[in-house]
């Protein structure tokens, strides 16, 4: 038998012995087909030789029969089509990355840019996250969600690449306006835990604007549950790149450490201090191993029967070959 992709099988292989049957009943049609002809003596035989094409085509019939005889068998091995379907399922976690997008994100001290970098690595931690609703927030001197908590990670990955530094914000950086929009993201979570991931490259600079400070924004993080986990990005001083392309300034390193391990440490999370990109990788890598979440992949098979059209096949070629015998092939006593 020939080889089948691998998604087609048969459920009663043995049925293909009944094709030894088929071997039987040529031997037996070509036995009787000999007895049936009879032996005269003629002293020419030129006007036998004359070939009609119902001559010609005098076994089709009993071709017909053993097509049908082919199809029944091949239809009695059932024939199926494997269906595989995967789903993940579990306890997920209601994430928001919290991300600062100000002039300074453009700096290129971490290849390609600290907002590239960013970018990138938040996109991995996404897809490492299969079974968690994530969100984005993102500020500047103002600060507004980008996507709602969703589980439709696919359209949150298209929000996360489509930033960039200080577009359409006021300048600034509100770290407590941004961590409040977060947590208010999450004040509607049924999830047993919730946490915020907040990335900055800078301290607290706020325009006259603002609302909420950092201090008011982590005692409402500590009220609401929410988990913090702080990450400071910058290699040192940082060549700040506008959006035109054009080098802005140098400017040295004003992370301010002691803010963001003072909202981790009360929050019941972690600060952490990354000074390139593979720092930022092992950052999120250390907050997926410590927010764990329960996940249970289910494999689905079903078989989608085939036989049918087989069926119908042989119920033809017997229907033809009733037809043809007795019409055109008609024999009479």
């Amino acid at each position: 038998m020939p080889d089948l992709p691998d998604h087609i099988s048969f459920a009663f292989p043995a049925a293909f012995s009944l094709l030894l049957l088929l071997a039987v009943l040529i031997w037996w049609y070509v036995k009787r087909s000999d007895a049936a002809q009879s032996a005269v003596e003629v002293s020419t035989i030129h006007a036998f030789r004359t070939v009609t094409w119902k001559n010609r085509f005098r076994h089709l019939p009993f071709i017909f029969r053993l097509l049908s005889l082919v199809l029944i068998i091949v239809a009695l091995a059932r024939p199926q089509k494997r269906v595989d379907n995967q789903t993940t399922e579990g306890e997920g976690i209601d994430i928001v990355l919290c991300m600062d997008v100000s002039g300074s994100m453009g700096s290129r001290d971490v290849a390609p840019s600290r907002m590239d970098a960013a970018k990138e690595v938040a996109e991995e931690f996404i897809r490492s996250r299969p079974v968690d609703r994530i969100g984005l927030v993102v500020f500047s001197g103002e600060s507004f969600t980008q996507c709602p908590i969703t589980g439709d990670h696919q359209s949150l990955i298209t929000h996360v690449q489509s930033l960039e530094s200080r577009r359409h914000l006021v300048d600034g950086t509100v770290i407590g306006e941004g961590l409040a929009t977060a947590v208010d993201r999450l004040s509607k979570s049924e999830a047993k835990s919730k946490v915020v991931i907040l990335l900055t490259d800078g301290k607290e600079d706020p325009p006259a604007t603002r609302l909420i400070d950092p201090l008011t924004a982590l005692e409402i993080a500590k009220t609401r549950g929410v988990k913090v986990y702080t990450v400071g990005v910058s290699a040192g001083t940082s060549t700040i790149v506008e959006n035109t392309g054009n080098i802005k300034s140098a400017q040295p390193d004003y992370l301010d450490e002691e803010l963001l391990n003072k909202i981790a440490d009360e929050t019941g999370g972690r600060y952490f201090r990354a000074r390139d990109k593979n720092g930022l990788k092992s950052v999120y890598t250390q907050i997926d191993q410590m927010e764990k979440i329960k996940v249970e992949v289910k494999n689905h098979t079903r078989h989608e029967e085939l036989f049918l059209p087989f069926l119908l096949a042989a119920l033809v070629f017997l229907f033809a070959e009733i037809v043809l015998r007795f019409t055109i092939f008609r024999k009479f006593p």
